[in-house]
């Protein structure tokens, strides 16, 4: 044993805790913790410990140990949680997946509040409502809001000095705070009310309010706004009654199962809610050298739970675990009344469960086995992990292509309805830069030439536009739509190497898919067909200004007649073999001479 391990197990304190695990290198490569750090620890190291080959692999690597003492062990269990997400530890089981359900966020900190779809709550000050159940009700909801209540969703700068409103504004959709006299503040606060009622679940507040609004609208004779209140009322009492409807049901409960083969796993939750089920999501796991569903449910529902803004009433497991009490107690103190894991032996619940499991191995099926999904499927899929507002057909990629500054060029490459468009692709020459090399710049004027044209064409804009590159080009092509006063685009890049997805307004919610996720696949071979096509083009470019040059070196030959000669023939190599006679067929005849003597 080593002598700084062995000097530290005869330190360790006999009160709850935290211990971490170090190799030779100083990482941490395994955090857990016990209610009695003495007892627990000592277990790993004595000579009768009982360990499968993973964990006996892990001892020999351990060449130095910490230990973090706390008061309770529930303060232990949340100190757990929060540094196996910071370390990432190798001999942890790692909840690969920690996407949560979306929120809708009203900025109620900026003087004209957005509201916006968000899957991070922060203490910024702003409002944070939800999460959503199913995914879809929020954008549904955001809709609603736009509808009824017109506050804004972009994240431009208000100041007022915009020449003129978006879109948003001219199909009522938003109230335009961004151009000065469109609206004043204290008519856009009186919308933010509104909405915060709205969220809060306050409707029969928000239906008298609409009331007064409706009734003084009328009295004023504003009849087309009276009728927008009336059609806001009508639809607030509708939800009003759904939501009295789903709380007259069941309770909350989460449902797990899952489904595993070698060192693969697949775990499906059903999340019940009013006493049905509304929305489902899928985790997967590649290296789960060995398996064992106690250890490895205690330490999903831990990492899924503990820092989760919305615990249910009931969690069922296919499996109970060592902390199963332990974590009740403190999911208990987190929602305010009593919570519940339950391994269900019987009756419907058993057969729930069971449902959940085959639900399971065909999510299991079809990310290990199965063939490339369907484009509608792959494009659901596209829509769900970067949050879109509708399935994407179609997508356009933009990527920039120098060398050392020279020739600089960049392609744009079209995916719709499943399948690379060839005929669609675009090639551009860089005419903006001057001097050194600039991608932002280049992909700023890039952007903005294609959508301008789109503009001007009167053609359709695409569901999303991709950028190879990371927060610098996403942000230079943000605001070359912005100067075209497109500020409702869906707009996101893929940062080389790492792999990070951002989306444009949510650059602090970087997406990081699973290298098996089909949607990570096709976002990278789009990537990829761009990248090719901007190469294939700059290599173009700069073979033909070489070729140019050569034939440019000759004299009295200049760039109208090398480009006569390169129509006629085809390339060099045919000038080369051409006779004085077959070369004075395009040329003069000094010309054709001074050409032939050139090459012989």
């Amino acid at each position: 044993m080593n002598p700084t391990v062995e000097a530290k197990l005869k330190q360790i304190p006999p009160g709850p805790g935290v211990y971490l695990y170090r190799d030779a290198g100083g990482q941490t490569i395994y955090v857990g913790k016990a209610k009695s750090l003495r007892n627990r620890v000592r277990t790993y190291f004595q000579d009768s410990r009982d360990l499968d080959e993973r964990k006996d692999q892990m001892m020999d690597a351990i060449e130095d140990l910490e230990f973090i003492m706390t008061d309770t062990e529930g303060e232990a269990l949340a100190l757990e949680n929060n540094l196996i997400k910071q370390h990432k530890p190798k001999y942890n089981i790692l909840l690969r997946d920690d996407k949560t359900y979306p929120f809708i966020k009203l900025t109620a900190n900026e003087p004209f509040p957005r509201a916006i779809i968000t899957r991070r709550v922060r203490k910024d000050g702003a409002l944070y409502f939800g999460p959503f159940f199913p995914a879809g009700l929020a954008r549904k909801t955001l809709k609603l809001i736009e509808r009824y209540f017109l506050i804004r969703n972009c994240n431009i700068t208000i100041d007022g000095k915009r020449p003129r409103p978006c879109l948003q504004y001219y199909i009522h959709r938003c109230l335009g705070p961004c151009v000065d006299g469109l609206t004043s503040f204290a008519q856009y606060q009186e919308a933010v009310k509104d909405v915060k009622l709205l969220l809060e679940g306050r409707n029969s507040d928000l239906i008298k309010r609409l009331e007064a609004k409706m009734e003084e609208a009328a009295a004023g004779e504003q009849y087309e706004m009276a009728a927008h209140y009336r059609d806001a009322i009508e639809t607030m009492e509708t939800l009003a009654e759904r939501q009295k409807m789903a709380v007259m049901g069941y309770d909350d409960i989460d449902i797990f199962g899952y489904h595993q083969e070698e060192n693969m796993v697949a775990v499906s939750i059903f999340h019940m809610r009013g006493g049905r089920v509304v929305d489902k999501r899928e985790v997967f796991w590649e290296d789960q050298e060995s398996f064992d569903p106690d250890e490895f449910f205690g330490s999903v529902l831990k990492q899924y739970y503990v820092d989760a803004p919305f615990i249910p009433v009931e969690v069922h497991v296919p499996a109970d675990f060592e902390d199963r009490a332990l974590l009740e107690e403190w999911l208990s103190g987190r929602r305010g009344r009593k919570v519940e894991i339950r391994t269900p032996q019987r009756g419907g619940k058993r057969e729930m469960m069971e449902l959940v499991n085959r639900n399971a191995r065909l999510s299991f099926l079809q990310r290990f086995r199965a063939a490339a999904p369907s484009p509608a499927a792959i494009s659901k899929e596209v829509e769900e992990a970067l949050d879109l507002e509708k399935p994407p057909r179609r997508i356009e990629c933009f990527d920039i292509s120098n060398l050392q500054g020279s020739d600089v060029v960049a392609s744009m490459v079209v995916w719709e309805d499943g399948r690379m468009k060839k005929s669609d692709y675009r090639r551009f020459i860089i005419r903006s830069l001057s001097g050194l090399p600039d991608d932002f710049q280049s992909m700023r004027e890039v952007v903005s030439r294609r959508y301008k044209r789109v503009q001007e064409e009167g053609l359709g804009m695409p569901d999303l536009i991709l950028i190879d590159g990371g927060i610098g080009q996403l942000h230079a092509a943000q605001s070359a739509l912005d100067e075209l006063n497109i500020v409702d685009q869906t707009l996101a890049s893929i940062a080389k190497r790492e792999e990070i997805i951002y989306v444009a307004g949510r650059e602090d919610e970087p997406i990081v898919l699973e290298r098996r996720s089909p949607v990570l696949r096709l976002i990278q071979q789009i990537r990829d067909e761009s990248h090719r096509f901007a190469i294939n083009f700059h290599r173009e470019r700069r073979g033909r200004r070489t070729i140019t040059s050569e034939l440019a070196e000759i004299q009295g030959v200049g760039l109208k007649t090398t480009q006569k000669l390169l129509t006629h023939f085809g390339s060099v190599a045919k000038i080369r073999k051409a006779t004085v006679e077959d070369l004075q067929g395009v040329v003069t005849k000094p010309q054709a001479e001074a050409v032939w003597r050139h090459f012989h």
